[in-house]
């Protein structure tokens, strides 16, 4: 466990008669993730399951529809789905900003990893070197791992900011000159070149968060199985339960 968050007094939990001691297992279960981040965390979730379902079809759309062209709003639908999650996403992202501030101290990992400190990157490359099967015996943590809190910031904080950033520029662009997505974000589509840009940067955005939320579920899986501690159920029940009264 991180020196920084010292392991909690133990709770004793057992389903066995007192008798069978063989069978008695102790588990400490400490409260990390507030109702707040934990409902961000799955409405985020959706969001992001609907952008890129959305996202993918609107990059590449269907080739063609039965019927009349004047009888089928497919695509409007599918633009309009896109365009309600990108606002639950975008607001969800700045209710997360404002929660880091006013939440508790775990709330703030996933805008402030301890770059800093070179006891976080020891105990980073110990986390690469668990995910490789290196390590006999992971660590445990209270709030997310240091390797987690650096993926958490590259992929959930940098490229929510650069999916809200590239995808309000087109929205306003739509939208025409003097909406507010275009004064806001208008400046992005010159920046980057053209229009064309953007979308294809935008593009590349979502299979970015993609291949992250590929590994985030693989990842949070296997520490449920092979870890310490609880991983799934905690961002359900906002307790992080350990297997073990082990100090490290």
């Amino acid at each position: 466990m991180s020196a920084q968050e010292p392991y909690p007094a133990p709770v004793i939990a057992s389903d066995f008669d007192e008798t069978d001691k063989s069978a008695t297992a102790r588990t400490t279960s400490v409260y990390v993730y507030e109702a707040p981040v934990r409902l961000w965390h799955w409405i985020n979730a959706f969001a992001i399951a609907t952008l890129a379902l959305t996202g993918y079809f609107i990059g590449t759309p269907l080739p063609t529809m039965p019927g009349e062209a004047s009888a089928n709003y497919l695509m409007g639908y599918i633009r309009f789905a896109h365009f309600a999650a990108a606002y639950i996403f975008a607001i969800g992202f700045v209710f997360r900003l404002y929660w880091a501030f006013v939440g508790n101290h775990h709330a703030r990992q996933l805008f402030a990893p301890s770059v800093w400190k070179a006891s976080w990157w020891l105990e980073v490359l110990t986390e690469i070197r668990w995910y490789l099967f290196l390590e006999k015996q992971p660590k445990k943590y209270i709030g997310h791992n240091p390797l987690a809190q650096m993926a958490m910031f590259v992929f959930i904080t940098l490229g929510s900011i650069f999916m809200i950033v590239t995808g309000f520029a087109l929205y306003g662009e739509g939208s025409q000159p003097g909406s507010w997505a275009n004064r806001l974000f208008g400046w992005v589509i010159p920046l980057a070149g053209q229009s064309m840009d953007v979308h294809t940067l935008h593009h590349l955005g979502m299979w970015f968060i993609l291949i992250f939320v590929i590994i985030h579920v693989y990842v949070a899986i296997r520490e449920d199985i092979m870890s310490r501690q609880s991983i799934v159920s905690t961002m359900i029940s906002g307790h992080r339960t350990f297997k073990d009264d082990d100090a490290d």
